[in-house]
């Protein structure tokens, strides 16, 4: 490794710089830049890297990674200054981040970083993010061309509904892994699979998945009427060339500029070409929930074991009831029950859910930080934590829900 790479005296060009507080905290970056670039590589402080890169030893740089953590977080103008700096030099910019919240990580990509990769560092994710940074730019029509997704309509697909009783019940957590498993969980011919956003104002999904939010989506949601497959193509965004999603769009929206007609028109739209869809709804009631209630073939309903969740339960059901809306079509999800051991707590679900009048048979276990940690670093429970309880319960939910869409796909 090389310490100081402006007074390097070796014939070989740096190729990649480190920027740090101090490198010696991310010891996995040092052996993964040397996996990849033997010694052809330099690390530099935060204050020694915008005086470098205007440098003529910088001229041969392909990229820096720039590694943070929490305590670098309230530095957000120093650190976006270098992102400036490194690409007006059209030096490429490998985010690493550990414990960084999402709100300053998207505000880094934002300004220009080019890769985002979580640390401590999964296994070859910075020699993939190095690979992709290398290869070049595709042509100006192929980036329109909606991330390259190609549909074919043959069908009519599974809906699926995931709505929060209540805010931070883990709504949103669910409906991305479960369409992530969805997608994976069979290996010779995998579902095709669309998860979309509702949450028009505050909507998750992709921050969860690290996902850009296209332009395109506020388009299409501004003339609905004129929405084809192609157009629809447009706004989705391929994630691992898996499954496609339909983020929120990038600024906030009124819950109103849609109605029933228009969200009826996304719906049918998506399930022609998808044999999935799974819709993540915002935590308010509008005038379109009725829509998605009453098309959807499974709608999940996310609670916790609190009074919030009782409360609002109730509320629900007494507002669904007033309208003559099937409540009976929910299925309740209890998230982060209590194990298996706890039956002080188990006895707490049996009286919630005795109280409520409702049937609490989904139980998913509490997956703990590492949730957290997949949410903020934009990876699913499968590839960031694979044996984590949580993602395995949602597992075994998707191949149950493949199953029945299978045996009712035969049966027909």
């Amino acid at each position: 490794m090389t310490s100081n790479p402006a007074a390097q005296d070796s014939p070989a060009p740096i190729a990649a710089c480190t920027i740090s507080r101090d490198v010696q905290n991310f010891d996995l970056l040092i052996e993964d830049m040397e996996s990849i670039l033997g010694e052809n590589w330099g690390d530099l402080g935060f204050e020694e890297a915008l005086p470098f890169l205007s440098q003529p030893d910088a001229a041969h740089l392909e990229f820096v990674a720039m590694a943070i953590d929490a305590e670098d977080e309230p530095d957000l103008s120093r650190l976006t200054a270098i992102i400036a700096g490194a690409k007006e030099r059209n030096v490429k910019v490998v985010l690493i981040a550990e414990d960084v919240t999402p709100a300053s990580l998207h505000h880094l990509l934002r300004q220009g970083a080019d890769e985002f990769v979580p640390y401590p560092l999964p296994t070859g994710e910075l020699a993939s993010a190095v690979e992709r940074l290398r290869k070049p730019a595709p042509a100006p029509a192929e980036a329109a061309s909606g991330d390259g997704v190609k549909l074919r309509g043959d069908g009519d697909g599974v809906l699926i509904a995931v709505q929060g009783i209540c805010g931070g019940a883990g709504a949103t957590t669910m409906a991305t892994n479960l369409a992530y498993e969805l997608a994976t969980c069979e290996k010779e011919k995998p579902p095709r699979v669309c998860l979309i956003d509702l949450g028009l104002q505050f909507g998750s999904v992709a921050t969860y998945l690290d996902l850009p939010r296209r332009e395109t989506v506020l388009e299409l949601l501004s003339d609905v009427d004129q929405v084809d497959g192609d157009s629809f193509a447009q706004a989705l965004v391929s994630f691992e060339e898996k499954m496609q999603v339909f983020t929120s769009p990038a600024d906030i929206l009124p819950l109103d500029m849609i109605g029933p007609p228009e969200v009826q028109k996304i719906l049918d739209t998506a399930r022609e070409y998808f044999d999935y869809v799974v819709v993540d709804m915002p935590g308010t009631l509008v005038q379109w929930t009725e829509t998605v209630l009453t098309e959807a073939q499974v709608y999940f309903a996310v609670v916790g074991l609190d009074m919030r969740s009782a409360q609002n339960t109730l509320r629900l059901k007494r507002a669904l009831v007033a309208e003559d809306l099937p409540f009976d079509k929910l299925r309740f999800v209890m998230n982060r029950a209590p194990k298996f051991t706890d039956l002080q707590g188990k006895s707490r679900v049996k009286r919630m859910a005795d109280s409520l009048g409702i049937a609490l048979d989904l139980q998913m276990p509490d997956g703990g930080k590492p949730v957290e940690q997949a949410c903020d670093h934009g990876l699913p429970l499968a590839e960031h934590s694979p044996k984590n309880p949580l993602r395995k319960e949602i597992a075994k939910l998707a191949h149950s829900l493949n199953a029945i869409g299978k045996n009712d796909a035969e049966a027909a």
